[in-house]
């Protein structure tokens, strides 16, 4: 398992709304290109996304939707599923965001898992840190 936590000068509610629509995260995370909604909203428990990380197609299903205090989805790609918990909780300075993954990789990856484990912990931080400037600088998973 790996992960790590942020905190974000936010309320707990916008946090957890802009990480569980992933329609958000191209707007603050520059490796994901396109993302559509797969089923009707509102969003929760069995919500699906499409997306795309450079050239490699990915589902995104959310698999526990507990606003606003933890999400858990899991992503599927052709060489690799990816299983995410996320806990959001008040703080002083705004939401303590703490994650955790878990890889499940296929094929050739699973002979470089160190290597992958470490690079996708290190683009974890990225994406976060990329979302504190986001919601810090006044942004809203619905583009406000």
């Amino acid at each position: 398992m790996n992960g790590g936590e942020i905190v974000i000068a936010r309320p707990v509610e916008a946090v957890f709304d802009a990480v569980a629509d992933e329609r958000t995260e191209p707007r603050y995370n520059p490796r994901i290109g396109d993302v559509r909604l797969r089923t009707p909203e509102p969003l929760g428990v069995g919500t699906r996304f499409a997306a795309v990380a450079g050239r490699t197609p990915m589902t995104i299903e959310l698999t526990r939707y507990e606003r606003p205090d933890r999400l858990d989805s899991r992503t599927s790609m052709s060489m690799m599923d990816i299983e995410y918990t996320l806990t959001f909780v008040p703080c002083p300075d705004g939401t303590r965001m703490r994650w955790s993954f878990a890889l499940h990789l296929r094929g050739p990856l699973r002979l470089v898992r160190p290597v992958v484990e470490w690079l996708g912990r290190r683009q974890e931080r990225r994406n976060w840190a990329a979302l504190r400037r986001f919601l810090e600088a006044g942004a809203s998973s619905r583009g406000e």
